[in-house]
């Protein structure tokens, strides 16, 4: 196992476990073992990118996918009809916990505005 994986390509390599609820060959889903909701899944791409603030052109097509596959989480889910949200943290202050971009489907439950 090379230490230079981050946490998310180790479990979309099958290394660490997770309780995956959705995945294609580009992106996959799995519940958060912290969850703020009642409903809190995490939305990764398979390719690693640090964050969106340092994806590129490149990663166009990928970062559309992300948004086109939680539709298909949140069904997965059972949140598509009653509402969710979907946050990407960027940046310490954001509370970026993981070097990999990643978005965070909450639902389940009211969610106020604005948060945090």
């Amino acid at each position: 196992m090379s230490e230079d994986k981050t946490l998310f390509e180790k479990i979309a390599a099958g290394e660490i476990p997770a309780d995956i609820v959705y995945e294609d060959d580009q992106c996959f889903a799995f519940r958060d073992i912290d969850p703020q909701a009642p409903t809190h899944v995490l939305v990764v791409p398979r390719k690693p990118i640090r964050n969106s603030a340092s994806a590129t052109a490149e990663d166009q097509e990928v970062l559309g996918h992300l948004l086109l596959a939680s539709q298909k989480v949140a069904e997965a889910v059972g949140v598509k009809d009653s509402g969710y949200r979907l946050v990407m943290n960027n940046g310490d202050d954001a509370g970026e916990a993981v070097p990999h971009l990643h978005m965070h489907l909450l639902g389940g439950r009211k969610l106020n505005w604005p948060p945090g």
